[in-house]
């Protein structure tokens, strides 16, 4: 790909080379590759058609997951939230050693430890690492769902950011089924508190157990608002928002 330069940007098709926008600027690429169709019928190209596969399996895992955390990452989510997902879901589906070559799936390597430790830590906003926002430490309930943080001193235990008076802590519990796509999610409690030198014991607890079968997911949320005039509003739509899944079971 070659990046357009000058004062105009193209858009559109010139012969045979295509000139289109992206996140990461203005760019042009010349027509080229394989037919689809031989792609699709060449013994050739067997091996090109199984990563295929497997990188729509991954694909599909990570919208999946997408999809239940919808509620929550509508205020914690970066751009390219996609494509990492993605390669995250790609690098667990390689764990899977008993489906043969075009079929190794999410959903089966899941079931590892070593997947799960892949997922665990995961951060839906790469711009709010939750390391990098929270500086105390947490207890996870894998039975009842229920997430701890004994002692938060919010000006001390908080990268806030500039501007911020306060501040809004919430968990879930998810249980998705990456073999099926079936998923639940359980909202837990939501704790606003001001910034400021007061101790807080946080309490998250779901409203109940999430149904069905599958991998459990706990996760942490953390938002932060400025207060004019008794109203708070969220700053920055969501930039310094931190989101991650602190526990897989």
């Amino acid at each position: 790909m070659a990046r357009q330069k000058g004062i105009i940007k193209l858009k559109g098709k010139i012969g045979d080379i295509s000139f289109y926008k992206t996140q990461d600027g203005h760019l042009a690429r010349e027509k080229g590759g394989v037919d689809a169709s031989r792609i699709a019928n060449d013994k050739a190209f067997a091996r090109t058609r199984e990563n295929g596969a497997e990188f729509g399996s991954s694909a599909r895992s990570g919208k999946m997951l997408r999809d239940a955390l919808r509620p929550m990452l509508m205020t914690a989510a970066d751009n390219r939230l996609t494509s990492r997902l993605t390669k995250q879901m790609t690098d667990i589906k390689n764990l899977d050693a008993t489906s043969v070559r075009g079929k190794r799936s999410v959903g089966v390597a899941i079931a590892l430890v070593p997947a799960q430790a892949m997922l665990k830590g995961f951060n839906f906003n790469n711009r709010a690492i939750l390391g990098a926002v929270l500086f105390k430490p947490y207890t996870v309930n894998t039975v009842t769902g229920v997430i701890t943080i004994n002692g938060l001193v919010p000006i001390n235990d908080i990268a806030y950011p500039t501007g911020a008076t306060h501040m809004t802590v919430k968990g879930s519990w998810a249980r998705v089924d990456f073999s099926t796509g079936i998923y639940d999610v359980k909202l837990s409690n939501v704790v606003n508190i001001p910034i400021d030198t007061t101790s807080n014991n946080i309490v998250l607890t779901p409203p109940g157990i999430p149904s069905g079968f599958g991998t459990s997911l706990y996760l942490i949320q953390i938002e932060f608002y400025q207060e004019i005039n008794g109203a708070q509003y969220s700053l920055k739509n969501g930039t310094y928002n931190a989101l991650s899944i602190v526990e897989v079971a």
